[in-house]
């Protein structure tokens, strides 16, 4: 691969899933891999060459990558103040992880939505990341990378880990024409993720709310100048996971 409460639940559905709705308007299509509902009408900006069209992008070292969260206060505050995760994270769930600062703030409307009002920047491992990734699934059925609907169905069954394909999206959140990466963690991942693989947690809320504040009064420039840096992240080729 070139180069909600909130986060616990599942993702909006995706075309080729149960219940999906159709793609928004100026979402281009990717076969096998679906758009997420409710997107804006406005028309994305056009893709560069060098952006593939499914791409893992995040803030990372050599040793950590840093994913979103959104949470209520009674959890996030205090996963914030000690660093981890507290008993009341419920590890038996599936989480869904997020390495894409602005579709976290697309997901949780910029720390507005019930549940979601704090925003945890989580650094965990690229260890247990990468484990993660080699042993996914995709959370839908993919013509082009699964041999038929019971192969996809048997690696559901067999697997703790699930990727979606969400089209990123700019400083507006409105949908771009490539991709990011959406992990969903459960079973041994799970607790992994909670109790082994972070490394520290920070609340970015006050970020999320400043770089909304910039974008409301007009000044894009600003708000550009404050998110986090990603870039790809170097996870090879991926095409048990379309990628």
């Amino acid at each position: 691969m070139s180069a909600l409460p909130a986060a616990h639940a599942a993702p909006g559905a995706m075309p080729g899933a149960p219940g999906a709705a159709p793609a928004p308007a100026g979402t281009p299509a990717t076969p096998g891999i679906s758009a997420t509902p409710g997107a804006s009408a406005t028309p994305a900006t056009p893709a560069t060459p060098a952006t593939p069209a499914l791409q893992i992008r995040a803030a990372h070292t050599g040793t950590t990558v840093t994913v979103y969260q959104a949470y209520s206060p009674a959890l996030g505050l205090p996963a914030a103040r000690d660093g981890r995760f507290p008993p009341a994270w419920k590890r038996e769930r599936m989480t869904w992880i997020k390495p894409s600062f602005l579709w976290m703030m697309y997901r949780c409307g910029w720390a507005t939505k019930a549940g979601q009002e704090t925003v945890l920047a989580v650094e965990i491992t690229r260890a247990g990341f990468d484990r993660a990734l080699a042993g996914a699934c995709l959370s839908h059925y993919a013509p082009r990378v699964h041999a038929d609907r019971d192969a996809w169905k048997e690696s559901v069954r067999s697997t703790y880990a699930r990727v979606q394909w969400d089209p990123e999206r700019d400083p507006h959140l409105n949908p771009l024409p490539y991709r990011s990466l959406q992990l969903g963690l459960s079973g041994p991942l799970s607790r992994a993720y909670a109790d082994e693989w972070t490394v520290s947690i920070r609340d970015v809320t006050p970020l999320a709310r400043e770089i909304h504040g910039l974008l409301r009064s007009g000044d894009t420039g600003a708000a550009r100048a404050l998110l986090p840096v990603e870039t790809p992240y170097p996870a090879g080729p991926l095409p048990h996971l379309g990628a």
